[in-house]
């Protein structure tokens, strides 16, 4: 059975392993055991309310705990950009015109830009290639969304996630190698996992302040600007049923789309409710499964189940409960894995 829960130090083995699994692109989950160490060791203090909420790192793992196997990891960053730069190109329109010529036209740029610092930020989303069927996907992804509902209070009211940007099928990225590789002189991988190390003073040092004319790039770069990896076109999907959205931000590396929403707007904080475990409730299954987590930061769990809560009661079977560390009286949350539909008239 699977679990989504708040990391322990002795899940970095196999976190380790994930990352290994991870390939490039993705600058918060590199496979460097000191690195990954030390992330781990912040978010075990910030589960243990140790270190001031704008610091705080959450990590989650999904666990299959018919073997013990660590299967998935994500996260949810409290402020990014707080101690060392947040960049972005923010897409911009500039205008070109004369009466006289009778010439107008728009032309779109990039502006090198620090406007989402201070936002929170969902990152370091992967799921074991052999458990990506079923709601396994949606539940490690949204599990996050359980949390923040719960704890609304600790984070800003901007919600961010930077998505993994287009790469062909030989891992090379148009937009790097087309814009990039000119102003950094090297591959694209390198200057990945300088980023990913904290190594960002270089971003600043080599990238023209200027805006950037998307019409001077290659074709090939154009049409992959906002575009996402193939692999994490389901990761986008599921933001996107949660509320998030784009808006004109992307990755300076790749491209990559940054979505983002206030999360006071997410849905989580709209459809889900907090509920008593009540034992004495006939255990009635659904159609459409639901998300419930517990309500207390240390420990942090979420699971699905076909079970909906009814009049602020919910009914979970003896192995669910023992998945959330919970019993009959707990307080837990509850909401539906997928958003229900609205009809439009």
């Amino acid at each position: 059975m699977l679990v989504v829960r708040a990391i322990r130090e002795q899940d970095l083995d196999g976190l380790m392993a994930l990352a290994e699994k991870v390939g490039s692109g993705m600058t918060t989950l590199k496979p460097d055991r000191k690195t990954l160490g030390l992330r781990v060791e912040i978010a075990c203090a910030s589960f243990a309310e140790q270190i001031a909420p704008p610091q705080r790192d959450y990590m989650f793992v999904m666990e299959d705990t018919a073997i013990g196997k660590v299967v998935g990891v994500c996260a949810i960053k409290s402020a990014v950009g707080m101690d060392e730069p947040f960049y972005n190109y923010r897409i911009g329109t500039l205008v070109h015109s004369s009466k006289e010529l009778k010439v107008f036209s728009r032309m779109d740029t990039l502006y090198l830009s620090n406007d989402l610092t201070g936002c929170a930020e969902l990152c370091s989303l992967f799921l074991h290639p052999d458990y990506r069927h079923g709601t396994n996907g949606k539940l490690l992804s949204k599990s996050r969304f359980m949390f923040i509902a719960q704890f609304p209070h600790l984070f800003s009211e901007k919600l961010i996630a930077e998505m993994r940007g287009y790469q062909s099928a030989d891992g090379r990225s148009p937009f790097w190698d087309s814009l990039g590789r000119h102003f950094f002189k090297m591959e694209f991988d390198h200057a990945d996992d300088l980023t990913s190390l904290g190594k960002k003073s270089f971003i600043a040092e080599l990238m023209p302040r200027h805006p950037l004319y998307v019409a001077y790039l290659p074709q090939e770069a154009q049409e992959v600007i906002g575009r996402v990896h193939v692999d994490t076109a389901p990761a986008r999907r599921l933001l996107e049923q949660e509320g998030m959205y784009y808006e004109g931000y992307v990755d300076i590396f790749d491209a990559g789309p940054v979505l983002q929403a206030r999360v006071s707007e997410l849905r989580a904080l709209r459809e889900s409710d907090l509920a008593i475990v009540d034992t004495g409730l006939t255990l009635e299954r659904d159609d459409q499964p639901a998300l419930v987590s517990t309500t207390r930061m240390q420990d942090f769990r979420v699971i699905t189940s076909q079970t909906h809560a009814h009049r602020s009661r919910i009914a979970l079977s003896v192995d669910q409960q023992q998945l959330l560390a919970c019993r009959s009286g707990d307080a837990v949350r509850a909401m539906p894995l997928i958003p229900k539909k609205t009809s439009h008239a």
